[in-house]
């Protein structure tokens, strides 16, 4: 029976050997990432100074240490080298992989971190999940997504041959009902807006970026990351048509702080959309009286840098309070723009004024459904049931 080929990247037996000058040389056959099995060998002034050598030269023959993945590997390992080939890429936003980070060292590493990627089937991560899902559908959910990422590159690697997180049980979040505003809901909405400006409380007197920031969000359909990353050079408000450029967003990271992302969300972010009078009016009285900023933001905090999102965020918390709009958030005021222009145009328009990559997005998440369906009483009524030949008589 004919002796089976060596693993890729192992050795067989190390041998030695004395040669003419006194020296050793230490010789095996090592079977290469090609297939093909070769003779390596190594000299040394002694037996195990000879072996020593040839190990030394096989090392570099095999893949560096932390790169090659092996069923044997631990999860805690390929979740590091995962996180490290993301950000060497550059693809993906550090906000996220920061955001994968914690869902690794919070909610995956510490059950599942020492198994050995062999030992990580199915059945073990679904009752990780299973475990996660009794706390929060949201824990469930990330981290089967990065549990499913990470494990895809240990199966392009040949570490495993499928992917176990793949067949875990299929997370169930319940179908929230997508809501917008009524006009009428606007009016009260800007008045807890014009309340909340208004009322006595320590600090600085509240300006109007708020009411101006709400009402750019309903003109536009924009994100709050894109409006708040508005620079006056994105806005033409003395053509035929005004029109606003989205071209970035706004990020904040651990040690690096707040800043303006030259690129929006996706590719499709990136638009130019046309000016209701409301806005454009708004704009130019802004740009009236603006007080210069070195980033020539459209809105920027007292000391001319840019705006968090999370602290706009946590202002218009304080405006909603006791309003009964508790279940209104910044992308709400999205919805309600898609709602609009899809009653009275397309989905499709409703997609692009947004930013979306595909309408069905627009028309899954973003269009509230209409109380009662279109009047299509009088085309039914060609259905009703007649007697046509007593009519006749």
């Amino acid at each position: 029976m004919a002796r089976p080929p060596l693993p890729l990247g192992t050795w067989g037996t190390i041998t030695t050997e004395r040669i003419r000058d006194g020296s050793y040389r230490a010789l095996t056959r090592f079977r290469d990432t090609d297939g093909n099995t070769r003779r390596v060998t190594a000299t040394g002034p002694s037996k195990a100074a000879a072996e020593r050598a040839l190990r030394d030269v096989l090392s570099t023959r095999t893949a560096p240490a932390g790169e090659l993945l092996t069923a044997e590997t631990r999860l805690i390992d390929l979740a590091n080298q995962w996180i490290t080939g993301l950000e060497a890429e550059g693809r993906i936003e550090q906000t996220t992989i920061n955001e994968y980070r914690r869902v690794l060292d919070n909610l995956v590493l510490p059950s599942v971190g020492g198994l050995k990627l062999r030992e990580a089937t199915t059945g073990r991560l679904d009752r990780l999940l299973l475990r996660l899902r009794d706390q929060s559908v949201n824990r469930q959910r990330k981290a089967k997504v990065v549990l499913g990422a990470m494990l895809d590159l240990a199966v392009r690697h040949d570490a495993i041959p499928t992917n176990p997180a793949r067949g875990t049980t299929r997370v169930h979040r319940p179908r929230q009902e997508t809501k917008a505003l009524r006009v009428e809901d606007l009016i009260e909405i800007r008045a807890a807006v014009r309340r909340w400006v208004n009322a006595d409380r320590p600090g600085p007197r509240a300006t109007g970026d708020m009411a101006d920031i709400i009402d750019l969000m309903l003109a536009t359909g924009c994100r709050i990351g894109e409006v708040l990353a508005l620079r006056w050079s994105d806005l033409d408000l003395d053509g035929d048509l005004p029109v606003l450029t989205v071209s970035g967003t706004i990020k904040t990271e651990t040690g690096k702080g707040t800043y303006r992302k030259s690129t929006p969300k996706t590719d499709t972010s990136r638009r130019t959309v046309v000016l209701p009078r409301f806005a454009a009016e708004l704009l130019r009285v802004r740009r009236e009286f603006a007080t210069p900023n070195e980033n020539a933001a459209v809105f920027a905090t007292r000391n001319g840098t840019w705006h968090q999102v999370v602290n706009i965020e946590r202002r218009w918390r304080q405006i909603r309070k006791d309003t009964g709009f508790e279940w209104v958030t910044p992308h709400t005021f999205r919805k309600t723009v898609a709602t609009l222009i899809s009653e009275a145009t397309t989905s499709e328009l409703a997609s692009r004024q947004l930013g979306h990559s595909s309408s069905q997005v627009t028309r899954d998440h973003y269009i509230a459904k209409p109380p009662v369906s279109a009047d299509l009483s009088e085309l039914l009524e060609r259905l009703a049931e007649r007697d046509d030949a007593s009519s006749d008589s």
